[in-house]
């Protein structure tokens, strides 16, 4: 049996800093205890650091298998690890086959056995052709369905007309299945289309609000008729927000999560060519990310996840600087704690609420009861971070497949100094011990 007790000044327990030594047996959290006298052979933090809970990332694009150039579970779980997150759940795409079936989650399964270094669990997809048959793939113990109501960027991977939406919507109400939802609308779309080019205003006029609040307001009609629950992904538009509060004061089974790229990055200070920076729905003025950050601290928005969703440099470059050309995704797994939390700084935001949003509610949001906390009978998925240690991310220390990231070069505060995985290091060197999981 392992064994182990860590000391820290200040551990996050109960949503609160306070000094605590934390014992750890075979893989679990067995006893949180006032710091007292501790044994000779306790790990005890440095007076910089703070122990926190492993974070739980539920949006996590690794690619493998199929577009492994990309990204890959190795790749993937190494970055996570160095960010803090010890439990990530897979999108069903940019993987070929996509998961949209149960031999697709075999297959992807099999993967991420050979290689992943923390906890993976995976989500189903909902397309055309799969209406009909989602309770198998629920069965074999996916946490929810992925379904876009605009093109998704691959095409293996087809939207739902709002029709199909609704279809979706009664399949899923039958068993209580979870549909996580990209909500931007494609007749909005269609009305904006942008001639391309390298100018970012041009891009986010191409792709307005209007697009993110239509289709909001199809899923929110959609659960109001079948009783079914629903998450917004990746919310944007912060004018989206008095939808989703209404309807959550409704009942409306209506959860909504956002990303560290829109709340730390502005419209008004990306350079024009700067690619790296594009994302759908895109990143938008300043005004916009005031907003989401009082959503997020009222409650309106639920999470905090990195929509981690890299290619190769020649995709996230096509066109020389076109945003119209690039590949939409942000590579954000390995540094979004500590890219919120220097942002959650400087508005007086403190750290265990920043914390909370990715570890607690992530968990508690795919159902996995013994994550995201430092209590007993957790698992023993713990974070050493230095929360006032400043650094600059460059790309020699990116853990990705493709060394690609809009945080390169940004100066941030927080450095995740050890990550525990089932009370033992991860050591991206050594052999696979991250788990497979399945919704309980």
């Amino acid at each position: 049996m392992h064994r182990l007790v860590i000391a820290a000044d200040r551990a996050l327990v109960d949503g609160a800093f306070r000094p605590a030594a934390v014992t750890v047996e075979d893989g679990r959290i067995t006893a949180v205890e006032p710091l007292g006298a501790t044994p000779a052979e306790a790990i005890r933090l440095a007076a910089d650091e703070v122990l926190l809970p492993g974070l739980v990332d539920t949006h996590v694009h690794v690619n493998e298998p199929g577009r492994t150039e990309w990204e890959g579970f190795r790749t993937a779980t190494a970055a996570a690890a160095a960010g803090g997150v010890t439990t990530l759940i897979d999108m069903p795409l940019n993987s070929i086959p996509p998961t949209i079936d149960p031999a697709a989650l075999r297959v992807k399964r099999e993967a991420a056995a050979r290689s992943a270094l923390v906890d993976v669990g995976f989500w189903g997809g909902a397309v055309p052709a799969s209406l009909g048959s989602l309770e198998a793939l629920w069965d074999a113990g996916v946490f929810g369905f992925k379904c876009f109501l605009a093109p998704s960027g691959v095409d293996e991977f087809p939207h739902l007309s709002h029709e199909q939406l609704d279809r979706a919507l009664e399949e899923l109400a039958a068993f209580d299945g979870l549909l996580i939802v990209h909500a931007e609308d494609p007749e909005v779309l269609d009305r904006h289309v942008g001639g391309g080019g390298p100018g970012y205003p041009a891009f986010v006029a191409s792709r307005p609000p209007e697009a993110e609040t239509t289709a909001i307001s199809a899923v929110i009609e959609g659960i109001r008729r079948t009783g079914g629950r629903a998450h917004v992904l990746h919310l944007s538009a912060a004018s989206a927000l008095p939808l989703v509060a209404a309807a959550k004061a409704e009942g409306l089974r209506l959860t909504a999560e956002t990303c560290p790229h829109y709340l730390v990055f502005d419209e008004e200070h990306i350079p024009d060519g700067a690619t790296q920076y594009k994302c759908c729905p895109p990143i938008r003025d300043r005004a916009n990310q005031d907003a989401l950050w009082r959503g997020l601290l009222e409650g309106v928005v639920d999470l905090v996840v990195s929509d981690h969703s890299p290619s190769t440099p020649e995709r996230k470059f096509a066109g020389g600087g076109d945003f119209q050309a690039a590949w939409g995704g942000i590579a954000g797994l390995q540094s979004g704690l500590s890219a919120v939390w220097t942002e959650a700084r400087r508005r007086g935001v403190p750290l265990e609420t920043v914390v909370d949003r990715f570890s607690r509610r992530t968990a508690d949001f795919v159902g996995l009861g013994t994550k995201g906390r430092i209590a007993v009978g957790a698992d023993a998925d713990l974070v050493v971070f230095a929360p006032d240690a400043p650094y600059a991310l460059e790309a020699s220390g990116l853990r990705y497949r493709n060394p690609v990231s809009a945080y390169l070069h940004h100066e941030l505060v927080g450095v995740v100094r050890r990550t525990l995985l089932a009370g033992v290091d991860v050591d991206p060197a050594a052999a696979p011990r991250g788990r497979l999981l399945e919704r309980a």
